[in-house]
């Protein structure tokens, strides 16, 4: 009778266990990091398709977002800092609701212009120098299966999908590349002044991203305000070339723990 109570009891303590495991892992979850896996291309070549990632929840403070079901360890919103131009940002979508990623670019009372495809900030013009070429396979990528824009198109399946990559310097000297494909509307717009509170996105494959050049009304993003932010990306954990994370066999080998610029 001993023997099988001490069995209940060590099964009991494994189910606790198990439980505060969980429990500790959901907590974790929700006030420091969130996993995101990218599901498009529209941040080519920084993050491809299928990269595995967390986004620091902690980096600009709480948030309804980011700290949900009223668990914030302090109550209302803790502003750690802001933003800032170049950081690469989990966001809620101010219409849809749904996550999106992007990259910073316009800061509250800044002015953004595009013209000919060149980021104008505050009426002095992004540097932008050439990188030399990304390529890809031109076939279906991720989950959904879609097949990716090409400069040098039409190209068959399983041909080399090729797009211009460009360096672009922000003033205080961050510097990433960016991905050119073709002459778009996209790439002449009007001045946008970025109100108080809120900030302007852009995805680095410039002609493959529906981000703060597109209106709300039409499905862009839009001005972000602040309260939208969930966290700051910085790095890939690994990355699966395949249609499902879980398929190992398609994890690319040079993305683990890949910083992200």
């Amino acid at each position: 009778m001993a023997a099988t109570s001490g069995k209940k009891d060590g099964i009991w303590e494994t189910v606790k266990t198990i439980v505060y495991a969980l429990l500790i892992a959901g907590v974790f979850r929700t006030l420091f990091f969130q996993p995101f896996w990218i599901p498009s291309g529209s941040m080519k070549d920084t993050l491809l398709i299928g990269d595995f990632l967390f986004v620091n929840k902690m980096a600009y403070g709480y948030s309804q977002y980011s700290c949900p079901f009223g668990l914030c360890p302090i109550p209302g919103r803790l502003l750690a800092s802001e933003p800032e131009r170049g950081d690469i940002v989990v966001f809620r979508h101010p219409v849809a609701g749904t996550d999106f990623i992007k990259r910073v670019i316009g800061l509250p009372g800044d002015r953004i212009q595009i013209r000919d495809g060149q980021v104008w900030l505050n009426d002095e013009p992004i540097p932008q120098e050439h990188a030399g070429t990304f390529t890809e396979v031109y076939d279906r990528q991720g989950s959904v299966g879609g097949y990716p824009r090409c400069e040098n198109s039409p190209v068959g399946e399983g041909a080399t999908c090729e797009k211009t990559r460009l360096r672009e310097t922000l003033p205080d000297g961050r510097s990433y590349t960016v991905l050119d494909i073709t002459d778009s509307y996209l790439d002449d717009t009007p001045v946008f002044t970025v109100p108080e509170g809120h900030f302007f996105f852009l995805g680095d494959n410039r002609d493959n991203s529906q981000d703060s050049r597109v209106p709300q009304s039409v499905g862009g993003v839009g001005m972000v305000p602040f309260e939208n932010l969930i966290g700051r990306a910085d790095r890939v954990m690994f990355s699966s070339a395949g249609s499902s994370m879980l398929y190992f066999w398609t994890w690319r080998s040079d993305r683990f723990f890949e910083a992200l610029e």
